[in-house]
């Protein structure tokens, strides 16, 4: 082991940025009606709870689509598949329209742009937005959602997109 492995460190934001490169998280989109439409990739999608059923996400206010998505009632959210890091750094590039070909999508219930061929999608009904230091957390109720039963999501690990393996192979016992 290292030494910076036995050492305790003070918490700073590279600290925990570093540390968080660590957990593998389900990347999503999430889009909001307006004119224009906005979109947005996200990594801090999450469950909150299911009764009632909950979701979130997190958000810099700082960014482009705050202004939108603090106004908005509704939001979509999309999970991506394993093949679609490509539609990812699309709505992760500032300065360009997301929503331009090849990204297919529709408008759906609410005015919410719906992507088209995700790995699944949830129209949610915004209820609650919380301010945590230069991000809020967007509460949201799931009133819809499109999912297929087959393919993987699309991760987020250190720093880049991965995947998960499609089988694990499990030790085989040899007879002694």
């Amino acid at each position: 082991m290292t030494e910076h492995a036995h050492n305790p460190s003070p918490v700073d934001a590279d600290a925990l940025r570093a540390l968080l490169r660590h957990q593998a998280s389900t990347v999503t989109v999430v889009t909001a009606p307006g004119a224009p439409a906005i979109g947005f990739t996200a990594t801090s999608f999450t469950s909150v709870c299911l009764e009632p059923p909950i979701v979130s996400f997190c958000l810099n206010i700082a960014s482009s689509s705050w202004s939108t998505v603090s106004e908005s009632r509704y939001v979509g959210v999309h999970l991506l598949a394993h093949h679609q890091q490509d539609l990812a750094r699309t709505f992760a590039t500032s300065g360009i329209d997301r929503f331009a070909a090849p990204t297919r999508w529709r408008v759906g219930p609410e005015g919410v742009p719906l992507i088209e061929d995700t790995l699944a999608w949830l129209l949610c009904r915004v209820i609650d937005r919380i301010s945590a230091g230069d991000h809020a957390i967007v509460l949201a109720e799931p009133e819809l959602l499109r999912h297929t039963d087959v393919g993987s999501p699309l991760l987020y690990h250190r720093g880049r997109y991965a995947t998960l393996a499609e089988h694990v192979e499990s030790p085989t016992r040899r007879a002694a």
